[in-house]
């Protein structure tokens, strides 16, 4: 399977580009469009309901992170959910794989959505990008993600998406960097580093510490895990210095858009 992203200015751009990434074949089990600050009102408005998946059902809204259940009335039925991701505030998520990826983010809240993913897209999932559609989503765009069967179908969706005005992952990861770049370039020269030098390396643990699954984690925490991925390079002053400043990075942008859920308005 072959994923493909793109990151657009507004929910409904991003709802009819998933609309033709449908016309090339991609079902619709296969795709998830993600999109900020959207209240459950908004949500029945918006989405189309069938009479197996209800006005309001799906939409979940936990402490940290809320999940998808999923659609019980089959593969054809789009999950909707708001997810309140931690360092982000309320997601929409149409589709299991919106849950399934931002559920891995912060909690075991995506399992049910995982389970019932396809076993090849469940493991593909682009966890290692998470942070780019976090931060595409904290600035107010949505994300379209989809899997297709092969790379041709891939290339056919990506220039789709690109007709319709997406960003790619690659210019928006490059964008984020650009937002981060003269700070940390200061910090590691205070340091004694040659940023200019060593960026590439910084970066790259920089961007490490904010897998999923190394979040809140030392470098001792995760050393072994980090000299096979990296290799050499995970053992370098300015890959170390990047990791702590990732982690660093990851608490300040939590604290930063902390959202306490408010008291459901419906509650008896």
């Amino acid at each position: 399977m072959e994923s493909v992203v793109g990151i657009f200015n507004s929910l409904a751009d991003a709802k009819r580009a998933a609309a033709l990434l449908r016309t090339l074949g991609i079902p619709e089990n296969r795709m998830t469009v993600l999109s900020p600050h959207t209240s459950e009102a908004e949500i029945e408005a918006r989405v189309p309901t069938t009479d197996a998946e209800q006005p309001g059902m799906g939409t979940a809204v936990g402490g940290a992170v809320g999940a998808a259940i999923g659609a019980a009335g089959g593969a054809t039925a789009a999950a909707v959910a708001t997810l309140l991701v931690p360092g982000v505030g309320p997601v929409l998520a149409i589709g299991l794989l919106g849950a399934a990826l931002l559920g891995a983010g912060g909690a075991a809240a995506g399992a049910l959505a995982g389970e019932a993913l396809e076993k090849a897209i469940d493991q593909g999932l682009p966890r290692d990008e998470l942070y780019v559609y976090e931060d595409a989503l904290r600035r107010g765009r949505s994300v379209v993600i989809a899997f297709a069967d092969d790379e041709q179908i891939a290339e056919n969706a990506r220039a789709e998406l690109a007709r319709a005005g997406a960003e790619s992952i690659d210019a928006a990861r490059e964008e984020w960097w650009i937002g981060l770049r003269d700070a940390e370039q200061e910090h590691y020269t205070s340091q004694g580093g040659d940023f200019n030098l060593d960026e590439a390396t910084y970066r790259l643990g920089f961007e490490a510490a904010l897998h999923p699954d190394r979040r809140a984690k030392s470098r001792e925490d995760v050393a072994e895990k980090l000299e096979q991925e990296y290799g050499a390079d995970s053992a370098t002053q300015a890959f170390r210095q990047g990791y702590d400043r990732g982690q660093r990075y990851q608490v300040f942008i939590v604290e930063t858009y902390k959202v306490v859920p408010k008291s459901s308005k419906h509650a008896a």
